[in-house]
């Protein structure tokens, strides 16, 4: 049976604000990981607006091949075959200068995110920035009804998915040595959180 070629209409409707983020904070980066590159629509878009990245996808081994429809299509020179990445077992064995991931962590289980950051030492540059996209909460609270309703839409489909708060996440990110640089509030209520790895954590 021919693989069918996913598409999310998220993606084509949240692309150029993150685009805006990525052009500013990617400027002068080389080697991306996206973490989690779902369809792939993201991947052959933003590595078309940056050719200067090598833009490399990754995900669990049943969304590689769909991945590969949206890269092969593209025929871009900087999206290279598409990795396998499990955040608890299985991560890539290169390093890179950027990371980026887009509605992941609320998907993930909270063990799951943990996991993720942990892996992250491994993959990532001394001076490394990391760039998550999606909905977040904010001193315990839903930043918008929409968001609440979304929450709650998710622990429906399984109990360990749900909207993560900022400050658990910032704090896993400044366990591994990053700091933040930006938290840019997005439309439909979503956020860009951009952290920097220091080079003297890096050390440590």
């Amino acid at each position: 049976m021919a693989i069918k070629k996913s598409y999310s209409p998220a993606c084509d409707q949240n692309r150029d604000p993150i685009l805006a983020v990525l052009h500013y904070h990617f400027a002068d980066r080389v080697q991306v990981l996206e973490i989690g590159s779902g369809t792939g629509q993201h991947a052959v878009y933003f590595a078309a607006a940056m050719p200067h990245l090598t833009w490399q996808t990754c995900d669990r081994v049943e969304n590689l091949s769909g991945i590969r429809l949206w890269l092969d299509e593209a025929a871009l020179a900087n999206t290279p075959a598409p990795l396998t990445l499990d955040v608890k077992k299985t991560w890539p064995k290169q390093h890179f200068d950027a990371v980026f991931s887009a509605n992941t962590l609320h998907i993930m289980s909270w063990p799951e995110v943990e996991a993720l950051f942990i892996g992250l030492t491994s993959i990532m540059t001394a001076d490394a920035k990391l760039v998550i996209y999606g909905p977040l909460n904010y001193g315990g609270q839903y930043t918008s009804e929409s968001n609440a309703a979304f929450d709650r839409w998710l622990k429906s489909q399984a109990p360990h998915m749900g909207i993560r708060d900022f400050e658990a996440v910032d704090e896993l990110a400044r366990n591994i040595g990053l700091r933040l640089l930006e938290d840019r509030a997005m439309p439909a209520n979503n956020r860009c959180s951009v952290w920097r790895r220091s080079a003297a954590e890096f050390r440590k």
